[in-house]
């Protein structure tokens, strides 16, 4: 603010008095262990009373919330210059103060970017350089467009010469798009550009004419133990290698011809000579006697894990350019690329590296793999990013019914995976391959209320009344399931009415009529 007068005792002891007048104002800032005195006209500008060791110009004043950008400028008048336009801003004691690191660090939780914004004569850079060196990568750097001199140096001058607030934040803009400058050149060539529309991918391996693997994608395959998913991606092979015109058993699905492109085939789990019989039935189902120039099929097995997905990518480099492209890749035992399926970034690296590797050759990689033990989800890590990453997974099952393989399709990008049939395919003796047998009929789901109601009867053959934390305990020990299946269990039975609660206590259940029919009670 500003002052007529100021009065203190100087170094010495002596008292003094200074008096404000048109030749040289008297302003002063302060906090509480601190007054610092300002004369923008004199010859000795700052006069200092207290400790100044902690002094922070416009701390107090920060938005509780935090912000957007803070400038630190090198004095109070362009804190409130930036105040004025609307902006957040500190300073210290001087350009050259120390601007304490674990401040800095508090504020960035609250402010997205902190911002040097100090005067650009050669006091002002070196003490910019000198700040960037000890803060690192914490704080950011403005220059402003001024000339240096003593009235063309500040914010405070560059307000003066008429510039806005929407000037300086273009200017903050141009320093960001500088600092990110190569990253954004890289984003730029992933731009969608609405008036030139991407060349749609080519459907390579199709269901029903929806889609399931395309170029540049994963296809997922999984499946338990002798499901038979890898005869069935084997017929994908033979798919993609049969040119002749009559249609073959492709096991329900439908597979572009290769037109000479590469296809490969990795194998991860079988032996050599599993893997050789294996071949030498997709090759019958394509109607060939002898493997084509252009399909390659690796046994890895012998190759340790750490190596295998080097030498994938080194023989996809290679044959892309020996066949003018590959049309189809399966690797049967994803698995078995990496140590452990249930290491997080293990996995994401793998399957970020075949979704790129698939995007870099315009190809379909089709990638098998296990279910987990109890065959409920795809295993671990590796299961879940492939999930996330692949145009569709179908998972093989066993059909008892039909004594027979049964596909389920698990996701499907382009469709609904729910109005696909459900493919079955089992083996045949007298052609010697397995063989499309039709598709699953479709089964109604049965309302398992009822057969709920009857398994938990016994308890209320016992009394007719039960406190709601009993109850739970009692089907727990009675069904042998989790509390918290227990307490599902007990929704489901009152939301169709076969357990009331007590309209003055919720917390006792009492039977309804449907429970009390087949409590064969009236």
């Amino acid at each position: 603010k500003s002052l007529q007068s100021f009065e203190s005792i100087n170094k010495k002891g002596q008292p003094y008095r200074i008096e404000s007048n048109d030749d040289e104002p008297i302003f002063s800032y302060r906090n509480a262990e601190l007054i610092k005195i300002y004369r923008p006209l004199s010859k000795h500008r700052f006069l200092y009373a207290g400790t100044a060791s902690d002094y922070c110009f416009g701390l107090k004043q920060l938005p509780t919330e935090g912000g957007d950008i803070l400038f630190i400028t090198g004095g109070e008048k362009d804190v409130m210059s930036l105040y004025a336009k609307g902006f957040s801003a500190i300073c210290f004691n001087s350009e050259n103060s120390h601007i304490p690191i674990s401040l800095i660090q508090s504020l960035k939780g609250c402010f997205r970017h902190i911002v040097l914004l100090y005067d650009v004569d050669s006091a002002g850079k070196k003490a910019v350089q000198s700040h960037l060196e000890k803060l690192c990568d914490t704080v950011e750097c403005l220059e402003l467009p001024l000339s240096g001199s003593k009235e063309d140096k500040d914010i405070s001058n560059y307000f003066q010469q008429g510039h806005t607030a929407n000037n300086l934040k273009t200017l903050f803009l141009k320093m960001l798009q500088d600092k990110y400058k190569q990253g954004l050149s890289l984003l730029q060539s992933c731009e969608i550009q609405w008036s030139q529309p991407p060349v749609k991918q080519r459907v390579i391996i199709s269901l029903k004419d929806t889609a399931l693997g395309l170029q540049s994608s994963l296809l997922g395959i999984t499946g338990g133990e002798g499901t038979g998913k890898s005869h069935y991606v084997a017929a994908m092979i033979a798919g993609s290698l049969y040119q002749g015109k009559n249609p073959i058993d492709l096991l329900g699905l439908s597979v572009t011809f290769c037109n000479n492109q590469a296809v490969l085939f990795f194998d991860t789990e079988q032996s050599a000579d599993q893997l050789y019989d294996n071949i030498s039935i997709l090759l019958k189902r394509a109607g060939l006697n002898a493997m084509p120039s252009n399909f390659k099929a690796y046994c890895l097995t012998q190759i340790p894990r750490k190596e295998r997905m080097k030498i994938i990518r080194q023989c996809m480099d290679t044959l892309y350019y020996e066949y003018s492209g590959i049309h189809l890749v399966v690797i049967d035992g994803i698995a078995d690329l990496i140590s452990s399926a249930n290491n997080e970034s293990e996995s994401i690296e793998m399957i970020e590296e075949l979704y790129a590797l698939a995007g870099h050759y315009q190809t379909c990689m089709v990638c098998v793999l296990h279910l987990t033990p109890g065959g409920l989800k795809l295993r671990g890590h590796l299961g879940s990013e492939l999930q996330r990453k692949a145009s569709a997974v179908l998972s093989v099952e066993q059909d008892s019914a039909n004594a027979c393989s049964v596909v389920l399709p698990k996701k499907i990008r382009k469709g609904d995976p729910n109005q696909l049939p459900k493919i079955l395919f089992r083996w045949d003796a007298e052609s010697g391959m397995h063989r499309y047998y039709g598709t699953q009929k479709k089964i109604e789901k049965k309302d398992k209320t009822t057969e709920l109601a009857t398994l938990v009867s016994p308890l209320f053959r016992k009394r007719e009344i039960w406190e709601y934390s009993e109850l739970v305990q009692e089907i727990k020990a009675l069904t042998g399931v989790q509390e918290r299946t227990s307490k599902n269990y007990i929704l489901k039975l009152k939301a169709k009415e076969l357990l009331i609660a007590d309209s003055q206590n919720p917390q006792q259940l009492s039977i309804g009529k449907l429970m009390k029919k087949i409590l064969n009670q009236k």
